[in-house]
């Protein structure tokens, strides 16, 4: 016994918090007829049903099918809960045996009522219990509405057959209220715990998809960050790279210089890598320009700074920009050949504007048909994506197309107003230099 104690322990302990009411409203559901059938079905045996060999007979039939009606209830509750819940879909032949058990039930009644076997309180208490067992699973089976019709018609049936045994008076017009109680009584039971059910798991599977999408969305940001940080690193390595091996092909001694740059350029986008695991990393506005600078000047490209400093913006809006800057000089780079770069950073009381200009844009069709100059999209990128969806946190837009004479034009744009948060002086406490390289191509 203990065994078995604890085995049911550990299971209701294993259970969450929502299975564990899940368990209890059935087993509720699977309690109700069985409390209904004791209280009413035997109640009548003490004074209301006649001590005769016929009589008792009948009532003790009349128990064993409410009891047997009561097993089948059980049976089907855990179905009919299901189906109600839209987990399962409950065979409708199921009903039929417990249908076939009620109309024995009211043929019984009917029978007791013709003997004067029952006195009228009896009567109408066992008709009262009748349609209970039944009525749990029809309860969850049918709409309110068609429900409530059902029981119009047991009632009309129950009142009709025992009208034709010869059930008169106040007896017949009250077992009316006594058949349509057990009914709604049922009904009222069983509805509002499915329904707080139902509600409750839908909940929880809103939590889940809740949680499901935040691991999708941690993922894409994951995987967003890894562009924008890897990109131009790597892009800036390859260049060196290639530099340096002309230079040693040259004999130049420069190439050694050139390496120690690609490893220390390797070195930092490790670093950046584990912040972007962690988490911390953040683009600083300031420090990502003169990183672009120094890069496009590395490559050979005159890269031309122009405007405010930035420093005085919300953190939000120099970490978003400073992405932009950083996307903007891996796709000069990666795209067309440009010989100049401007970068311009206009600030106003409504918005802030960055724009990046290029020439050298080598003009590209996606399959949409639309030109993919310069922006990496020609290729499948997403890092033009990526930085729609940064912007789109500060209420950004991005814009970004061939401008014409071998232009590519870039233009990101961040509204400025009362809801702005507060400025703050100076570089974020996560942010971290990027490498601002001082050589130029040879």
């Amino acid at each position: 016994m203990s065994v078995l104690v604890r085995g049911w322990r550990r299971s209701w302990q294993k259970r969450s918090k929502l299975e564990r009411i899940d368990l209890y409203s059935r087993l509720t559901l699977s309690v109700i007829p069985w409390l209904f059938t004791l209280s009413w079905q035997l109640a009548p045996f003490k004074s209301d049903i006649r001590h005769a060999p016929l009589p008792i007979a009948l009532g003790v039939a009349l128990l064993l099918v409410s009891l047997v009606q009561c097993l089948l209830s059980n049976r089907n509750v855990k179905l009919s809960y299901a189906h109600y819940l839209g987990s399962a879909v409950f065979p409708r032949r199921r009903q039929l045996p417990p249908l076939v058990l009620l109309v024995v039930s009211l043929a019984l009644l009917a029978a007791m009522a013709a003997v004067d076997g029952v006195d009228d309180a009896g009567l109408l208490l066992m008709t009262t219990n009748a349609p209970v067992a039944f009525a749990i699973t029809q309860a969850l089976l049918a709409p309110v509405r068609t429900f409530l019709i059902q029981s119009f018609v047991v009632t009309a049936l129950n009142v009709g057959v025992l009208a034709t045994v010869g059930v008169r008076g106040g007896t017949l017009a009250g077992v009316v209220p006594t058949t349509l109680f057990g009914c709604i009584l049922t009904l009222i039971s069983v509805r509002p715990s499915a329904w707080s059910m139902a509600v409750m798991w839908q909940a929880e599977e809103a939590r889940d998809l809740q949680a499901r999408l935040a691991v999708a969305e941690e993922r894409l940001r994951f995987g967003r960050d890894l562009h924008d940080v890897l990109g131009r690193n790597l892009a800036v390595i390859a260049l060196k790279s290639e530099l340096a091996v002309e230079l040693a092909q040259r004999g130049r001694p420069e190439a050694v210089d050139q390496m120690v740059e690609v490893q220390r350029i390797a070195r930092t986008s490790q670093q950046e890598v584990r912040d972007v695991v962690r988490g911390y990393r953040e683009a600083d506005l300031s420090t990502e320009l003169a990183g672009a600078r120094g890069v496009l000047s590395a490559a050979g490209i005159r890269c031309e700074v122009t405007g405010d400093t930035g420093d005085r913006l919300p953190a939000p809006v120099q970490s978003a920009l400073g992405w932009v800057v950083r996307e903007a000089a891996t796709n000069v780079l990666r795209h067309g050949d440009p010989r100049h770069c401007t970068i311009r950073l206009r600030t106003s009381a409504d918005a802030v504007v960055l724009l990046v200009e290029n020439d050298g844009a080598v003009a590209a069709t996606r399959p949409d048909g639309r030109s993919g100059a310069g922006d990496g999209s020609a290729s499948g990128g997403s890092g033009l994506a990526g930085l729609r969806e940064r912007l789109r946190v500060v209420d950004g837009s991005l814009d970004a197309g061939p401008a014409g004479n071998g232009l590519f034009r870039l233009t990101a744009t961040i509204p400025l107003g009362p809801a702005t948060p507060p400025a703050r002086l100076g570089k974020p406490p996560v942010a971290r230099e990027a490498p601002v390289l001082q050589e130029e191509r040879r």
